[in-house]
This record gives structure tokens, C-alpha cells and sequence, in this order.
């Protein structure tokens, strides 16, 4: 089966890793000219694959190189460009594509960082047919895994969307070459649609429930992080843990500044944060931030 590889990131390179060493017929690779296509790229090299670096996927040379290559199967491993449609008509067989959600469930760019921010306890991946739509099309398979209290979007995907996913690309290939894979129509009833996770929803609210608060700063954790504005600067806040009320205070209030850690007051509850980044763009520990800004016990920690 004739198989291009469409890709970036980490991601891309190991599903091109995982599929070539398992002898599939590789006959092209197509990642960006940028740092995140450069993995890929090299790994293509390495192995003597036919290697394509387009500006854009909707590059005219991109159709007549899917022309020339003939492909049964088209692999999507973490693409963030727009394919056209009638580059989904060129594969015989279609076009499958990796997505960190249990769709038709938080369709979009940021699956899971919203499952996390809406306290989601439950979520998975869905290896999907593609469509015209935006994550719309039939389910191939999908698999299913827990969302913990501490979990965060940088822990939930590298600890197991990344490599869960590599194994579902694989075992979907398998389905394909045996001709069971299924086509299973999603529930547009059941869909949701978010945008993508960014500063215009990022912003920190101290009103907000506890657990509201909480969730927004772990699903951001590590992009882009949630922030907050103190002394006109955006300050992101990482590596939280949410902590029972210790008595009444004004949400957004810091009760304490430790060794690991600024406490902050929260509607029901408080805030451990271990981790800040300033405009400096360093990550530093959250007592550190506290003594450079000389932040205190019983200030308002930003808006």
C-alpha cells in the first residue's frame, strides 16, 4: 500500500519512524520548510525517502507531487496546514488523520487543553477519516484514557496522547491493509467546537470557582500558559495544584509565600503555584518571581 506521510513535531517524526521500520511503503514525506519540519525531514533523508518542504500544503506543487506519487493511503501526523479538497480525492483508499480528543467531542485546534479546562475526567484519540469538514469525518478507531486531578495538557499528551497515538496510527494502518477499518459517522448532535487555546481565552479570573481557576491554568500548562497582568506585564502561571480554603479571603489574595511556592486565595478554595513566567520569557520558580517583584502576603496577586 502506497502511503504519504503528512507531518510535523515529534509526532510526525515518530509515526514516520514507526511505519517505516515496520517495512510500509513510504513514497513521500511532506513537513514544513520551518524547525518542525526538520525531524522529519532529516529522518526522510536518512532513509532515502522522497522528501517535500512546501510553503503550504495548497501549493500547486504539492498537488502535482500527490499526482506523481500515486498514493493509496495519505497519513496526517500533527498537521496544523489546510489540505484542499481535492487533494482528499487523490488517494484511492482516503486520508487519516490524528486527533487528541474523543470527537465529535471538542473538534478544533486545542482538544486537550478544553478538555481539561472544562474538567473533563475522561478523553482519548480519535483516529479519523478525512472530510471537508473541520474533524468531521468517519471515526476509524479511537482510544479512551483518564484526565487525573494533576494531569495538565503538557503531561496528558506527552505522557499518553503522543505515544498512544503512535500505536493507533499503526494498528489503523493494519485495519486498512486488512480491509476491516470502519467508517463510523460521527454524531453531530454530540460535537463541540472550541477555539484555539490562546491569550484570548487564557486570561486568569480570581472570581471565577476554585476549580474553575484551576483547570484554566493546568489545561494551559505548557501553552500558552494562563496569565494574569501584574504592574502592566503578562505574567503566565504553571506547575499548580488547587488546595482546600484555609478561611475567607478576597479571591485573587496571596496568603503565602513559601520555598515551593506563591498560595493564592481562590472563590472556594486557594492556589499553589510553583512555576512563573514573566516578559523576562523565563520559566522560574514561584518564590523567586515573589522576591524579584517583591510580592507579599496579603496583596492582590495582578487583574
Amino acid at each position: 500500500m502506497r502511503i504519504i506521510i503528512v507531518g510535523q513535531g515529534p509526532f510526525g517524526d515518530k509515526v514516520l519512524d514507526a511505519l517505516h521500520s515496520r517495512g510500509e511503503d513510504i513514497v513521500g514525506v511532506f513537513c514544513p520548510k520551518d524547525r518542525r519540519g526538520d525531524a522529519m525531514a532529516a529522518a526522510a533523508e536518512a532513509s532515502g525517502l522522497a522528501l517535500f518542504r512546501p510553503d503550504r500544503m495548497k501549493d500547486r506543487e504539492v498537488r502535482e507531487a500527490y499526482l506523481d506519487l500515486n498514493p493509496e493511503l495519505v497519513v496526517l501526523a500533527f498537521v496544523t496546514d489546510i489540505l484542499t479538497e481535492d487533494l482528499l480525492d487523490i488517494p484511492s483508499i482516503g486520508t487519516i488523520c490524528y486527533h487528541p480528543s474523543l470527537l465529535p467531542k471538542h473538534r478544533g485546534a486545542s482538544g486537550i487543553n478544553w478538555a481539561i479546562i472544562q474538567g473533563d475526567t475522561r478523553t482519548g484519540l480519535t483516529i479519523l477519516w478525512v472530510d471537508k469538514g473541520i474533524d468531521t469525518g468517519p471515526i476509524l478507531l479511537q482510544k479512551e484514557i483518564d484526565i487525573t486531578a494533576e494531569d495538565t495538557a503538557g503531561s496528558l499528551y506527552f505522557n499518553s496522547l503522543f505515544p498512544l497515538g503512535i500505536e493507533a496510527i499503526v494498528e489503523a494502518v493494519d485495519l486498512i491493509k486488512s480491509g476491516k477499518a470502519p467508517k463510523i459517522s460521527q454524531d453531530d448532535s454530540l460535537a463541540t467546537y472550541e477555539p484555539p487555546c490562546d491569550d484570548r481565552v487564557a486570561a486568569v479570573d480570581w472570581s471565577k470557582p476554585a476549580s474553575d481557576v484551576y483547570n484554566l491554568v493546568r489545561g494551559c500548562d505548557p501553552q500558552p500558559g494562563a496569565y494574569l497582568m501584574f504592574k502592566g506585564d503578562k505574567v503566565r502561571l504553571y506547575k499548580a495544584r488547587l488546595l482546600a480554603p484555609k478561611k475567607a479571603q478576597t479571591p485573587g489574595e496571596i496568603l503565602d509565600i513559601n520555598e515551593g511556592e506563591i498560595i493564592v486565595a481562590l472563590n472556594g478554595g486557594a492556589l499553589g503555584i510553583g512555576k512563573v513566567k514573566d516578559a523576562a520569557g523565563a520559566k522560574i520558580d514561584a518564590n523567586e518571581f515573589a522576591a524579584k517583584v517583591n510580592l507579599h502576603a496579603g496583596m492582590i496577586f495582578g487583574t
